[in-house]
């Protein structure tokens, strides 16, 4: 419903000015935009709209008002037209144009045109078009929900505000639809969601939680590391966080080392500080006492990036390892670790640890958060230094002159020079001397990988000192806000442009109590100086020569930039007026006081501006000639003459303070208020701020939104899903409106790279999600509104992040208050907040309003409880623009005022701003604060209680209700009345606006001060002496406010304000009070009629249990304990407990009262149980005490006959098989369990080839279920992380954002759903089903997953002692005293008759029928422990010793001699028998300790589980129920009762039939029909018929039963987290365990099962090594320069170093082919399961006991060149996984060094399958460009065989007996040469060079002949020619 009215133009007015109009209807105004310089036309063309609640009345008056506008004097009215709204309330539309009369109610020329529409609820008044209106969405869409300001965009460049104040904001819940005691629960958000003009919201919260120190503890486990640089080196892995390194043992000849090494380091910090720190592995090489090793690589990462990822932790990722001092080498090697950081109260969740065979692929495991890519490259970062200005003293005037005097010459006192921090380097500039405006003019250059993974740059200006240098100021450059890495993102830059520092403040002491503001810990509070910065990346080309591959941090020179480069200087003007200062601290309040604000040091007359020295004048001085001059050549004539001698006023004049009451003071700041205005010079970077405004505009009403939703989510109202469309609607209307606006003064001076950047970026974000708001507006269904609001959440964090502006311009504003010259207390107001704009949207939030701003006290003073206390309320307005935009800057005032200027200004020089206000219209109002009710306040004092009483501030006034004492959950039903509240203004605005109540909790103390308990702001209703006084916003409803102290809430205040102006008939025309009449109260007026809630009668019932666990008060033992229960002033008292020692439970456990309660369940009183003890001569003691806040949950509803659950028509077939509907967000797992015929598990291997894989049963144990569970579970948790990815993807949000701190990824419902669902349905891939006959459920604790048990005895806790003050005030343990056990129900009266005529109803039970009696019970308690996990070291080597203690009652059981050495994962598997009496012996404590040689045992951690609730829970939870049932084997049924059995007492004691079993496996129990296998076989074999499976399958559907349904708890294992009462809140391992018990007069259960840990089984590995081939020669030959080798090979298992083996030596090999038939042994202890080998021995020769070990089986075997004089040269190595390795090559010619590159695409062996293998294989080696290359090729057979079967048939070592081996063929060079040179140079000559021998023997044959025959031819011839 609503009524709007267009107001198009006012006509025929007459001069010229600026005209306003105002339109009012209902007593509400809306005020029109300024419509300037017009004449005859006023355009105004606006709509205003009002949503009604109640039918328009024919009667109601419509009124309109124009106004001439002045911005310094009031408005003067031009006339005002009135109209009866009759013919709109019957036709819904109406156009009309008509003249205005004046005061005199006579007519004048003016006439207004206006368009009036009307849309009542129903629709009754004909329907108009939209058409020329523009779309205003209708009610429905909740956009009006809540009373909210709506803008309408009316003409295109300037907005119309139409501020739909508290516009009765009862009357927008559709009139009379509810019943008249609905409440908005509105916390704090609706009190100060005031849309008004002139005031802003107040700030709720007071302490600064930034600086304060709080718990972490990082936990470090390093794995393993791989493929490291270097040949054969000793590897160590040093792991350091800021100061701190921790190292791993050494391993010896490895580039594989295992280790498996825990290392915990503990922090108190503050968060800044904890997440900046770096954490750094780093691989050494070599190290040892004497030398420190080589460095093969680091790896660096902050420990906010581990924070911010799921669970805040990396589990099992690998590291890249790069070398900082060569960044052109590339990845040195890889280190495998998990590292986890808990804060307090952070719960770590383990993943499962199953075995390794997907973390071995390293590329998809990287240790890197999401969406950054593996391959970092390196890139330089460039932070480039230009100059400062505005630095303090950092030095004594005394000093300076002594200097003085002798050198004759004034110094600057700073020596500053500036520090940057970055991924752990520092890097500094050079130290300017004396100067405060120092010019560097220098860049710090790092190299770090980039995407880096350290988030922030730390910039600091320090001082240089001969003792120690000291922080000026420090600011933080966050990587993330200077960059974006979207596929349209920028690297990180920014700048050039000024950042401004805060710190302490700026007088110099010597020694600075705020010293840790300026190293930028907690908020600054004074500015410090401001420092020009520019920030640029780039990515390195690691390929060209000239680079330098360093990475130390260099500084060097760089050029001047021009003073324009930051923009164009402009003069700002600040104006600040104070209109009321309350509420000062007592201890202040003697002396005078002043207020000062200062921007930058303008304005700050103490310790403001340094001068710099030396006669240079600077610019910066405010009021220096030649700065004013020139900004007179630039303003303009008319402006110049006023603006000459204007002298900034900054500070208020001093004035004492008026007492308010005992606590507070006053200023009396009445008629006058105090102004203040300054001016100042900044570059004019407005944009920025500008675009940053309307983004946190958009975010504040989109917050505003989700806080309404929730709310109304909370309170179970009707349509939370309209509002929810209401806020997107709005969200995406805002991101349209921030597109068109953002994109403005683009080519402005000083614009930056980034600037540029970020404006592309936000606009992109804006737009889409803008887009998506649209979208997700139209999938907003009523269920579905929970998913979207946190998609909604996920948009808020995003814009937050948007908003904040990387880089700064205008300094923020400090207001202080002073006293004696004095800084006492400060706030900060940004300066964005009250920036001046002409765009509406890029107006800062506060500027020109009204604020409630509180001081605090600087620094570490501020925390703590000083830093609740208010130590002063200002009423302040403030306004910053442009000087020359500064005519407005009054114009946000309440009105009425005179302005005051200074006396000395000359006249005419009007436009000069006044040094104060004179008020000359003031209203008089009686304010009524209904004070109803409290609840779950702090606990103040040491019974565990508050004596409390409120204290309501208004203005300058204050009351205080009465002292309740002994509650903390009191009812004061008090009305306070004010009198003669003056206010100063028009009564209209005040209307609008009232001043925020201010309601004060405090605990009175018989002695010293009342004590704070916290505080909370209200907003008043207000009627104005001309309304009436009724419906729908009179009387006012009560409402609950949130309580704050500090940051904590500390409870909720039932209260309602409203406030009454008396008009002239003084008060008898208020609404009469009536007298007080409570007798007993004396004068104390009781909340009125109206107003206290409307009660009816309910009665409660209250079980009464027993008491457990009350400690001793005054050190006397509780003996006699009774509990008192109380509600509303009516109560009950449980029997006395006669000996609290031998029964601790009541014997009548039922009892009840009546009592008359508020019909709206919100409004229930809480419930209070305390217990006291009796004591001898009637005295009574309070033991301790609980407050139950809210009796919703124990509100008995009668069972809903029609509900399916009670469907009695026909039989429902249950169906087993079918797979149940997977939700979103997880799997449901299925081991196939069914048959235990030894399954053929057939694996395709990669080749193609298949195998079957027999497994046999006889491996099968305990063990075998556990870890089959487990894999499982795993595959569950990856799916759903992977869903959740792609989840998050789609929305465009990295889980980063979502994962901001805390916000867990499985919440525990989703834990929950896992649990259930596990059983049924099938494995994730269905690939590979497991021969494995059952499984256990793997679950958090069982508390969590089942509400602790308490489905019909609730546990309340009871408190004694005052309340923790810490932030964590939620970890109250230590004030427990004790614990109820009960339960109640709460119905209204009268009962219906049919619950009471029910078959066998004790009415001496009321509504708790068949509970069980709480006499006391036997029970045999079985603690299974299996094993703990991550557990803190407790011992100075980084190990501890545990062992399990096991207490329950006064027995206890300790397990300490069979300790586990030196073991943080310790696989303890052991169970624990202890018989038990409930109720006195319920607690079981499972505790770790650490054994310990000397001294006492240290506590590790433990765990509590009281037994009694899960005893008695109908989840029965005394013993699991599994999955199958088996009477023989490791699975066999451990509950003494049969699965039958248990269906049979279930069915009896829930009161329908018993079973029936059927024909054919069928079972029915009430109408539901099951089905299951009916046979079973026995241990020989035999099948049995049995119908125990047909009932197990019942017994695990039981949920599906109806009415009496829940799940029953399986079978399973729960990890629970151990503590530790020195560390609250932070895990210290965890611990897997499970608890059976067994009531004693049952029959005895059969044996525990086994789960005693796996015995490793021994096993031998014998490697015959035959031959080698090509391996690399290294020796060179004396003689000849012939290579050759002498080739040896050795071998070892990882973990055995100390038993590695040699052959004997192949001398001179020449080819590289060695022949050794030579046999090595290996025995080895083995872990089928864990696929690991396990090693004990004694870490160090001064250890006690051995350590054990459990390393992957991994042979190792090196080619080596044996030399005799000089170390062994290593030529290769191969590294084989006994569980997966090649096959090996049939020749040589086929293996290649492929074998080891490709290994994952190869198919793989298992020795440990194939028992026999023989092969080539390839060593390899590193070349100098860590390549990898072929350095031989060796032949070997692997056998292995078990201890049992090398005893049968032994071997010998080398070539020994048994078994010999045939010596090798060698050829004989291989002896040496010199002792047989002939043979030897025969076969080195001969073997080398036959060819060449044989060709020059043919030639020199050759040759022979040819000379012979020439020698012979002439003789010849002459014979033959002679003839002779």
């Amino acid at each position: 419903m609503s009524l709007m009215v267009h107001l198009k133009t006012a006509d025929h007015l007459r001069g010229r000015g600026d005209r306003i109009a105002k339109v009012t209807f209902r007593g509400l105004p809306f005020y029109s935009r300024v419509v300037e310089n017009c004449e005859e036309v006023a355009h105004f063309n606006e709509v205003f709209r009002w949503p009604i609640a109640s039918r328009l009345d024919g009667n109601e008056m419509l009124e309109i008002q124009v106004f001439n506008y002045s911005k310094v004097f009031s408005n003067r009215l031009v006339g005002t037209f009135c109209m009866v709204l009759q013919k709109v309330a019957e036709e819904g539309h109406l156009e009309l144009t008509d003249t205005l009369i004046d005061d005199n109610n006579t007519s004048i020329k003016t006439s207004v045109t206006i368009e009036i529409k009307y849309q009542p609820m129903d629709g009754s008044v004909g329907v108009w078009s939209d058409g020329e209106f523009l779309d205003v969405p209708d009610d429905r869409d909740g956009i009006f929900c809540e009373s909210r300001l709506w803008i309408c965009w009316v003409s295109a460049d300037e907005p119309a505000v139409l501020d739909m104040e508290d516009l009765d904001r009862k009357a927008m819940r559709l009139a009379g639809t509810l019943d008249p005691d609905t409440i908005s629960l509105a916390s704090v958000t609706a009190v100060t969601t005031n849309v008004s003009n002139k005031r802003s919201k107040p700030d709720i919260k007071m302490e600064p939680s930034s600086g304060r120190p709080v718990d972490y503890q990082i936990s470090i486990t390093v794995i393993e590391a791989r493929q490291l640089i270097g040949l054969n080196m000793d590897p160590v892995v040093c792991v350091e966080i800021g100061d701190d390194k921790k190292y791993t043992s050494m391993k010896e000849s490895t580039n594989c080392p295992y280790y498996n090494e825990y290392f915990v380091f503990d922090f108190h910090v503050p968060p800044d500080v904890m997440f900046d720190k770096i954490i750094k592995l780093s691989v050494i090489h070599s190290k040892n006492l004497l030398r420190s090793g080589t460095l093969v690589g680091t790896f660096k990462m902050d420990v906010g990036t581990v924070y911010s990822q799921p669970e805040h932790q990396f589990y099992h990722k690998w590291a890249i390892l790069s070398d900082p001092d060569d960044i052109t080498a590339g990845c040195k090697g890889y280190v495998k670790c998990d590292i986890a950081v808990v804060g307090k109260g952070d719960n770590i969740k383990t993943p499962h640890k199953a075995n390794e065979t997907d973390e071995d692929e390293i590329e998809g495991n990287l240790l890197l958060p999401e969406g950054i890519p593996a391959e970092r490259q390196w890139a330089r970062f460039y932070v480039k230094i230009y100059r400062a200005e505005g630095l303090p003293k950092m030095n004594t005037s005394i000093m300076a002159n002594v200097k003085k005097a002798f050198i004759g010459e004034n110094r600057d006192l700073v020596d500053p020079y500036v520090q940057v921090q970055f991924a752990g380097q520092k890097g500094k500039t050079s130290v300017q001397k004396s100067s405060y405006e120092p010019i560097w003019n220098e860049q710090v250059i790092f190299t770090e990988l980039f995407p880096p993974l350290c988030k922030r740059l730390k910039v600091q200006i320090r001082d240089s000192d001969k003792v120690n240098d000291v922080a000026i100021g420090t600011h933080f450059i966050d990587l993330r806000k200077i960059s974006n890495d979207g596929d349209k993102g920028f690297l990180p830059t920014m700048g050039p442009a000024w950042v401004n520092m805060y710190g302490s403040t700026r007088q110099y002491t010597l020694m600075d109590e705020h010293q840790d503001l300026n190293d930028g810990l907690g908020e600054g509070v004074s500015f410090r100086a401001r420092l020009l910065v520019s920030v640029a990346v780039e990515i390195l080309d690691t390929t060209s020569p000239e680079i330098i591959s360093s990475t130390e941090v260099q500084v060097e020179g760089v050029s001047n930039i021009s003073e324009s480069a930051t923009g164009k200087m402009e003069e700002f003007f600040l104006f600040g007026s104070f209109l009321e200062a309350t509420m000062i601290d007592r201890k202040i309040g003697d002396k005078p006081i002043t207020f000062e604000i200062t921007i930058g040091n303008y304005g700050n007359q103490i310790d403001g501006v340094s001068k710099p020295s030396g006669g240079k004048k600077k610019k910066k001085d405010g009021d220096n000639e030649e700065e004013e001059n020139e900004l007179i050549q630039n303003s303009s004539e008319d402006e110049a003459d006023e603006d000459a001698d204007l002298v900034s006023v900054s500070s208020t004049p001093l004035m004492r303070p008026v007492i308010t009451d005992r606590n507070y003071f006053h200023l009396p700041y009445f008629e006058k208020k105090p102004c203040v205005y300054i001016k100042s010079w900044w570059q004019d970077q407005r944009r920025r701020l500008y675009n940053s405004n309307m983004m946190d505009k958009i975010a504040d009403k989109l917050e505003e939104g989700v806080n309404d939703v929730q709310e109304i989510i909370k309170t179970e109202k009707a349509f939370p899903e309209r509002r929810l469309r209401g806020v997107l609607e709005e969200l995406s209307i805002g991101c349209s409106r921030f597109v068109a606006l953002a994109n403005k003064d683009v080519n402005q001076a000083g614009r930056t790279k980034l600037d540029r950047e970020r404006l592309k970026s936000c606009m992109r974000e804006m737009d889409s999600m803008g887009q998506q708001a649209k979208q997700i507006r139209t999938q907003v269904k009523k269920n579905t509104v929970r998913d979207k609001l946190k998609l909604v959440q996920i948009f808020l964090q995003r814009l937050r992040f948007l908003a904040d502006e990387p880089q700064h311009s205008i300094p923020d504003v400090f207001v202080w208050m002073m006293s004696n010259n004095k800084r006492i207390a400060y706030a900060r107001i940004p300066s964005k907040d009250i920036l001046y704009s002409i765009v509406d949207e890029e107006t800062g939030k506060d500027c020109g309003k009204v604020k409630a701003v509180f001081l605090k006290l600087p620094g570490k003073k501020g925390f703590g409880p000083a830093g609740w206390t208010v130590q002063a309320k200002l009423e302040l307005y403030l306004w910053l623009g442009l000087n020359k935009q500064r005519k407005d800057f009054l114009s946000g005032l309440p009105n009425g005022f005179e302005e005051i200027k200074a006396a000395k200004m000359g006249p005419g020089l009007h436009a000069v701003p006044p040094v104060s206000l004179v008020y000359n219209m003031k209203q008089v109002f009686q304010l009524r604060a209904h004070m109803y009710q409290a609840r779950s306040l702090f606990a103040a004092d040491s019974s565990g209680l508050s004596d409390p009483f409120a204290r309501v501030f208004f203005s300058s006034h204050s009351q205080v209700t009465e002292v309740l004492s002994e509650t903390l959950c009191p009812t004061w039903d008090q009305l306070l009345v004010f009198d003669d509240v003056e206010l100063f203004g028009e009564a209209s605005e005040l209307r609008d606006d009232p001043p925020i109540i201010v309601v004060e909790i405090y605990d009175q103390d018989t002695v010293g001060k009342a004590e704070f308990i916290g505080r909370t702001f209200a907003k008043p209703t207000i009627k104005m002496c001309d309304e009436h006084y009724g419906p729908p916003r009179f009387p006012p409803q009560l409402e609950y406010y949130q309580i704050y102290r500090g940051n904590c809430t500390a409870g909720e205040l039932l209260a309602a304000f409203e406030l009454l102006q008396i008009g002239q008939g003084g008060r008898a025309d208020l609404p009469p009070l009536e007298g007080p009449t409570d007798s007993e109260r004396g004068p104390i007026l009781p909340v009125p009629l109206g107003i206290r809630p409307v009660l009816s009668r309910y009665r409660i019932e209250v079980l009464f249990w027993g008491l457990r666990d009350l400690k001793r008060i005054n050190l006397a033992q509780v003996d006699r304990p009774r509990v008192d229960i109380e509600c509303a002033g009516r109560g009950v008292q449980s029997v006395l407990i006669q000996n609290y020692k031998k029964n601790p439970n009541f014997s009548t456990l039922v009892k009840w009262f009546e009592v008359d309660l508020p019909e709206n369940e919100l409004l229930h009183p809480p419930l209070n149980i305390r217990v006291v003890d009796c004591r001898a001569f009637g005295r009574y003691i309070l033991v301790g005490s609980h407050a139950v806040s809210s009796l919703r949950r124990f509100i008995y509803s009668t069972p809903d006959k029609s509900s399916t659950n009670w469907a009695t028509a026909g039989d429902i077939l249950v169906n087993m098989d079918g797979e149940p509907p997977v939700r979103k967000m997880d799997t449901v797992v299925k081991l196939d369990a069914s048959d235990k015929d030894k399954k053929k598990k057939k694996k395709k291997k990669k080749g193609g080839v298949e195998e079957d894989d027999e497994t046999d049963e006889s491996v099968l144990d305990w063990w075998s279920k556990y870890f089959a569970s487990i894999e499982t579970m795993k595959e569950v948790c990856l799916h759903r992380y992977s869903l959740f990815c792609s989840y998050t993807h789609a929305l465009d949000v990295k889980p980063d954002d979502l994962l901001l701190k805390g916000s867990k990824m499985k919440e525990k419902s989703k834990e929950k759903k896992s649990a259930k669902d596990k059983k049924k349905g099938q494995a994730a891939d269905g690939a590979e089903k497991r021969p494995v006959k059952a499984r256990v459920d793997e679950l958090v604790e069982l508390e969590t997953e089942y509400g602790n048990f308490e489905d019909w005895l609730h546990t309340f806790n009871l408190y004694r002692g005052k309340a923790g003050d810490d932030d964590e005030h939620a970890l109250d343990d230590d004030r427990i005293v004790g614990r109820f056990k009960g339960s109640l129900c709460m119905y209204k009266l009268p009962l219906s008759e049919e619950i009471t005529r029910e078959a066998g109803f004790d009415p001496n039970m009321g509504m708790f029928q068949s509970i069980p009696h709480n006499d006391p019970i036997n029970v045999l308690v079985r603690v299974y422990v299996v094993r703990a996990t991550d557990l803190h070291p407790a011992d100075i080597n980084g190990k501890a010793d545990p062992y399990v203690v096991i207490k329950l009652g006064k027995s206890e059981v300790k397990d300490k001699e069979n300790y586990i050495s030196k073991q943080l994962n310790p696989v303890f598997g052991k169970s624990f028998d202890i018989e038990a009496t409930f109720p006195m012996e319920s607690m079981l404590t499972v505790s770790v300790y650490d054994w310990d040689l000397v001294g006492t045992d240290d506590l590790i951690g433990e765990t509590k589980i009281d037994l009694e609730n899960r005893f008695y829970s109908k989840f029965r939870a005394t013993c699991g129920i599994s999955s199958n049932y088996s009477v023989h084997g490791y699975n066999i049924w451990r509950d003494p009762m049969k699965p039958s059995q248990i269906l049979a007492k279930l069915c009896k004691d829930g009161k329908i039939d018993a079973p029936q079993y059927g024909p054919g496996g069928k079972v029915k129990v009430a109408n539901r029909i099951f089905t299951g296998p009916t046979d079973i076989e026995d241990e020989n074999g035999l099948k049995k018929q049995t119908e125990e499976h047909l009932a197990l399958t019942v017994l695990n559907h039981w949920e599906e039963i109806p009415r009496l349904g829940c799940k029953l708890v399986p079978e399973h294992v729960e990890t629970r987290p151990l503590l530790n009462p020195d560390k609250p809140g932070i895990e210290q391992g965890r611990i897997e365990m499970w608890v059976d018990m067994f009531p004693m007069d049952m029959p005895a259960p059969g044996p525990a099962i086994d789960i005693s840990p796996r015995k490793p089984k021994r096993y031998e590995l014998r490697v015959i090594i035959w031959n080698t081939d090509e391996v690399i020669l290294e020796d060179d030959d004396y003689f000849t320069g012939e290579k050759s080798s002498d080739i040896f090979v050795r071998g070892w298992l990882k973990g055995h170093q100390e038993d590695k083996q040699d052959t004997d030596v192949h001398y001179h090999s020449l080819t590289g082919e060695g022949n050794f038939n030579w046999r090595f042994v290996f025995p080895f202890d083995y872990l089928m399961a864990e696929e690991k080998i396990v090693i004990s021995k004694k870490e160090s020769m001064f250890s006690w006991d051995e350590t054990e070990y459990k390393i992957p089986p991994r042979l190792t075997l090196q080619v080596w060149d044996a030399d005799h004089f000089s170390a062994d040269d290593f030529l290769g190595a191969i590294e084989l996984d006994l569980n997966r390795f090649p096959r090996g090559a049939k020749t040589a010619k086929q293996c290649s060094i492929d074998m080891i590159r490709n290994e994952q695409e190869l198919p793989t062996i298992s020795i440990f399958k194939q028992k026999r293998v023989k092969g080539w294989w390839p060593f390899v080696a590193r070349d100098e460009n860590d390549e990898m290359e072929l350095t031989g090729k060796v032949e070997a057979e692997l056998h292995l065989v078990t201890a049992e079967e090398a005893e049968k048939s032994p071997v010998g070592l080398g070539r020994n007996e048994p078994d010999p081996l045939e010596k090798p063929n060698r050829p004989d060079t291989s002896l040496m040469w010199f002792l047989s040179p002939l043979k030897s140079i025969r076969y080195f000559i001969w073997h080398n060079y036959r060819w060449l021998i044989l060709k020059v023997l043919g030639l020199a044959l050759l040759l022979l002949m040819l000379g012979l025959f020439l020698y012979s031819v002439p003789g010849y011839l002459v014979k033959k020619m002679l003839g002779a």
